[in-house]
């Protein structure tokens, strides 16, 4: 312990980073920055290639970024795990996903620790990242490591610590975001406080991995609830003849309890969608059943059918018919800015509006083409934003509402917008606008 301890802080310590997406990806550039050697682990021979050529495929990740520390000898990617025993410092940060009956997936996390296990060595520093249920790092990780006969915190040390990535936001960053910390024991708490202390301004130690599981679990459950709420009330305040966009406005001019959220068309992200639903499953095991996390689930999965029937009811007032209209979705990313479409919303409205016969099509200048995903294969391309091109489509849907966006420009070329994030507000054109 005293050997790794001495490591991390004077920099030496070697540094491996399973899953090198939007989680893994800038850590590799914060440890890479701090003068750690990196060497990043992923099963795509794609996403090593284009690394290790210096190029980024993250949109919030520059490319320089990247090309620096390939070119510096701090960093590079590979697809073999064996080379594991070659770093000091594993930390995991591979996939969480929901199975089809929306319960925890562990497979990426189990797999990946049995695959650490063959490698593991006396002195090593194993972390998760990925977001779970409390009770994995211990429960179901420690005894995968130790199969393999070290034992945690004497021959290797466990920890975990959540990931609290927002990709492209403006005020926070990785290394500016405090970063809770929970050990197996307090000598894994100890290092692996130590390793966040070098790249992270402020830690938050806690006294278990459990407690650090849950914490994770209770951030993202806040927000999804919450979320939950003003969707709600946007479909009864659309029903009522009021904009609960203006409603928020007003509401959060007050300087103490309150707090503003949004509604959309519906939640995306691989978080605020996911996470809740393993709290919901571990629940089932002390015999307690979720409901609030369960009912604004329900709701936030329910708002892509209303942003349908939205769009229905337009073109009828139009004298048109859903099947057979030609509609654009705008944005295809789960959030402004940004270039992740994990569980976006934008891909349930394509799905739900091609079943009802519409031709669709979308744009995004951050997604030039969709790719194969775990519930969506639509192999489309993004369609220029021309005003030509507006005037075309029966109805423009503002799905995400990317800052590049000319709305002024979409309004008075596009006939029909439904527009879900309140992007128009304030706009004087010829188009006929719904809010939903």
């Amino acid at each position: 312990m005293k050997r790794l301890l001495e490591r991390i802080r004077s920099r030496k310590a070697l540094i491996g980073i399973i899953g090198l997406g939007y989680v893994g990806l800038p850590l590799v550039r914060e440890f890479g920055g701090a003068g750690f050697r990196v060497t990043g682990f992923d099963l795509d021979p794609k996403k090593a290639d284009t690394l290790n050529r210096g190029r980024s495929y993250i949109k919030h990740i520059p490319s320089r970024d990247i090309k620096g520390l390939v070119a510096k000898g701090q960093f590079e990617a590979t697809t073999d795990f064996n080379r594991l025993a070659e770093v000091d410092c594993i930390i995991i940060c591979v996939p969480t996903p929901l199975d089809e009956h929306r319960e925890p997936d562990l497979s990426y996390v189990l797999n990946t620790t049995h695959t650490i296990a063959q490698n593991l060595r006396k002195g090593q520093l194993v972390i998760l990242e990925s977001t779970t249920y409390p009770g994995t790092t211990d429960e179901e990780m420690k005894p995968i490591l130790e199969s393999s006969g070290l034992r945690a915190g004497k021959d290797f040390f466990l920890a975990y610590s959540p990931e609290r990535e927002d990709p492209n936001n403006k005020h926070f960053s990785t290394r500016t975001i405090p970063k809770v910390v929970g050990g197996y024991t307090k000598n894994c708490l100890k290092l692996a406080d130590a390793l966040y202390s070098q790249i992270i301004e402020k830690t938050v130690p806690v006294s278990s991995t459990k407690v650090a599981e849950a914490t994770k679990l209770l951030e993202n459950i806040y927000r999804a609830v919450n979320i939950a709420l003003v969707n709600e009330m946007k479909v009864l305040f659309d029903r009522m003849g009021i904009d609960v966009w203006e409603v928020i406005e007003a509401a959060k001019t007050k300087p103490f309890g309150f707090q503003a959220f949004y509604p959309g068309p519906g939640l995306g992200g691989h978080c605020i969608p996911i996470d809740p639903f393993y709290l919901t499953w571990k629940a089932r095991e002390y015999d307690l059943n979720t409901r609030f996390i369960e009912l604004a689930g329900e709701i936030n999965t329910s708002m892509p059918y209303f942003v349908v029937q939205k769009v229905s009811e337009a073109l009828n007032d139009m004298g048109k018919s859903i099947r057979g209209a030609r509609i654009l979705i705008l944005g295809l990313s789960y959030k402004k800015d940004i270039d992740d479409v994990r569980e976006s919303p934008s891909l349930k409205l394509i799905e739900l509006l091609q079943k009802q016969g519409a031709r669709v099509d979308y744009n995004d200048p951050y997604i030039p083409r969709t790719h194969r995903m775990r519930r969506y294969d639509f192999r489309m391309r993004s369609v220029k934003l021309t005003a030509e091109n507006l005037r075309s489509y029966d109805c423009v849907v503002i799905s995400t509402d990317h800052s590049v966006y000319d709305y002024k420009f979409i309004a008075d070329n596009a006939s029909l917008i439904v527009d879900t994030r309140n992007a128009t507000m304030g706009l004087r054109t010829r188009a006929k606008i719904v809010k939903a």
